[in-house]
């Protein structure tokens, strides 16, 4: 039995939607962030060293990091499902997005949740005016110009085909969903990006998204 550890509000609720989006039976062992510091609990560290979410195992098998997690279930359970044909441009373009959604579309969008927390977070009143006015430098002349590069080539790529692999939705797609859902909601998404807007209206009104937030619980980034 596949089982999936589940940490809330975390990438791993994407591991659930593919999922069911396979079809297949797993379980769900759920973990809750500290409401402090909003990490992982050390309880993942008994199943992976990193102690870090989504992790599944599948018997004595266990896989880390969303894009080996995600080329594993397809590779062994997909028969063909949510995968371009191999050789194809389409199956190039699947390989390029399930990287890119980790290798670099998440990188700015983490600096961004750092430096917005240095910026407006808790710390003495002599330290303020520095922390804030670094945050706000580093912010405006790197993190934002590089989430705003990102997100016009990935508003042109779906310019070129519906979904990012092809024309057919495929396990890329589900893998670039964290991304972009994390972009809408940090503030990145507005008028001039409509084709993403409409790759999350579209993701979020499938059935199979549905059912996984019904057995994943609270999940921000879906609203």
């Amino acid at each position: 039995m596949i089982v999936v550890h589940h940490l809330n509000n975390s990438r791993s609720q994407r591991i659930l939607w593919l999922l069911e989006e396979l079809g297949l039976d797993y379980e769900i062992k759920k973990y809750q962030r500290d409401p402090k510091t909003m990490l992982a609990p050390p309880e993942l560290k008994a199943v992976h060293p990193l102690g870090k979410s989504p992790v599944i195992s599948d018997g004595e098998l266990v896989v880390a990091e969303s894009g080996a997690i995600v080329e594993y279930l397809v590779g062994r359970y997909g028969n063909g499902r949510l995968l371009p044909a191999a050789g194809t441009p389409e199956r190039l373009r699947y390989t390029y997005f399930l990287h890119f959604a980790e290798g670099s579309a998440m990188s700015p969008l983490l600096m961004k949740l750092v430096f917005d927390k240095v910026e407006n977070g808790p710390m003495p009143f002599f330290a303020k005016p520095i922390a804030r006015a670094i945050a706000r430098k580093v912010k405006e002349g790197f993190v934002n110009p590089n989430i705003r590069s990102q997100l016009d080539f990935l508003e042109a790529e779906l310019g070129k085909s519906e979904w990012f692999a092809g024309g057919e939705f495929s396990a890329a797609d589900i893998q670039m969903s964290f991304a972009l859902e994390a972009a809408a909601s940090r503030g990145g998404l507005g008028s001039q990006y409509p084709r993403l807007a409409e790759f999350l209206r579209k993701i979020h009104a499938r059935p199979a998204y549905g059912r996984a937030l019904e057995r994943g619980g609270r999940y921000d980034y879906a609203s």
